[in-house]
């Protein structure tokens, strides 16, 4: 029974740990706000400009009427023959096409949220069979005048009047997809018209400026598809269907290249699916991100606030058993609550100064708060600088946590085991029975 009252003593500071998670919540769900505010921010410029931009082609798209005699019998046993209409278009992908471009990056803010924005400087050489595509046995085909298809997520991007060649003829664009509206945003250009058994737009070469939010994908349409991206943003993501064949990235900018041929790609399946169904289609993307997004890294932040206070209030205890120092439960609450602030100072700072910096500043107020108060409640400054440099080495480690995501998982559980062993090291000749015999 002498062990219950150390028991009891444990529960309650049990209890305060578990009552902090309240605060700490409701911090988690403030940088969750300001996550999705930033969103509102992409958004609201996506709206105002060009959002994530998608290219699909250039295309061919070929006009056909197809009709067929077909011989029936009616209700009185006569057979009767009809005349069949067939009409349809025909997406043509290319043999090959080349993309190039330079995607000149600019950040925009609204309110307190930046957004990389980009603007694409294109160069797209397709080249296009001119074979026209066999006729079903029995039918008899005519066709329409054929017409370029080029697919984009969003129009108001194009900056200016793309520079169209299509066989060394200057063409111009048009508003829409034509037959292709209702599943592909874009434009289209029409062809010469076909002449005897040979079609239009073999050497098609295109030369444009897109505007976009964040990402750019391409899909690789041809047979053969080969893309060649660069930029002076030096923190891109290259995520998608593929990934690089080769990239370079420095402070200076990166440049990616794509090789993808139609083996490995879905995009022309896909593509004829267009008419009749919602289809994802097969893409390469990059995106400009920012490498030190401040909400993610305050929300992995956050997520430590437990072992925090855990951590801080097992030393407390120890110290308390050890050293025969009573500590009230209001003491504990008090800095528990300054460990807490440490996030919502973090997150609120990092809004409008560098993250690194928002991170020492607000570390630098916690620990200096917790510093002056526990001078008074370990009644010496001594004690209280050997907890300033222990919580100290905790915000130290959790920083290394944050700006190493890959090796998080490592270092939290080395941390993890060290704090223990440091504990068992320090409490291994501690006779807990005769502590809790000496509890008033």
């Amino acid at each position: 029974m002498k062990s219950l009252k150390l028991l009891l003593r444990f529960a309650i500071v049990g209890v305060l740990a578990l009552a902090l998670l309240i605060p700490l919540a409701m911090i988690r769900s403030k940088i969750a706000e300001r996550t999705e505010f930033r969103e509102q921010a992409v958004q609201r410029i996506s709206r105002s400009t060009a959002g994530a931009q998608r290219l699909v082609g250039p295309l061919r798209a070929v006009p056909y009427t197809d009709v067929r005699q077909e011989t029936w019998t009616d209700d009185k046993g006569v057979s009767r023959t009809r005349v069949v209409r067939n009409e349809g278009v025909l997406l043509q992908p290319p043999l090959s096409l080349d993309v190039q471009g330079q995607l000149i990056p600019e950040t925009r803010k609204v309110g307190l949220f930046e957004v990389p924005t980009y603007k694409w400087e294109a160069r797209l050489a397709a080249q296009f069979g001119t074979a026209l595509p066999p006729v079903p046995a029995g039918e008899t085909r005519s066709y329409g005048t054929p017409y370029l298809v080029l697919g984009l997520t969003d129009v108001r991007g194009l900056l200016g009047a793309p520079q169209l060649t299509v066989d060394g003829v200057a063409l111009r664009f048009g508003p829409g997809t034509r037959a292709f509206n209702e599943r592909l945003a874009g434009v289209s250009a029409s062809l010469a018209p076909i002449t005897g058994n040979t079609l239009p737009g073999r050497e098609v070469r295109l030369n444009f400026t897109l505007a976009g939010t964040q990402g750019l994908d391409v899909v690789p349409v041809a047979d053969d598809t080969q893309v060649r991206i660069s930029s002076a943003w030096p923190h891109p993501t290259f995520t998608g269907d593929f990934l690089p064949v080769k990239r370079t990235v420095q402070a200076s900018g990166f440049t990616a290249q794509w090789a993808v041929s139609s083996l490995a790609s879905q995009a022309q399946t896909q593509l004829q699916l267009l008419k009749t169904t919602e289809t994802d289609l097969d893409a390469l993307r990059v995106e400009l991100i920012d490498p030190v997004d401040a909400y993610t890294l305050a929300d992995r932040a956050s997520k430590y606030g437990v072992l925090f206070v855990v951590l801080t209030f097992v030393g407390f205890g120890l110290f308390e058993l050890i050293k025969r120092l009573p500590i009230h439960p209001m003491q504990y609450l008090l800095v528990g609550l300054a460990l807490a602030m440490f996030f919502l100072l973090l997150i609120s700072l990092s809004e409008h100064v560098a993250f690194w910096i928002a991170y020492v500043v607000s570390a630098l107020a916690c620990i200096g708060v917790q510093f002056v108060y526990l001078s008074g409640v370990l009644r010496s400054w001594v004690r209280a600088a050997g907890f300033a440099t222990g919580l100290t080495a905790l915000y130290g480690a959790l920083y290394g946590l944050l700006i190493s995501e890959d090796n998080a998982l490592l270092m939290g559980s080395l941390l993890l085991f060290g704090i223990l062993a440091v504990i068992m090291w320090v409490t291994r000749r501690v006779d807990w029975y005769a502590l809790s015999a000496e509890l008033r």
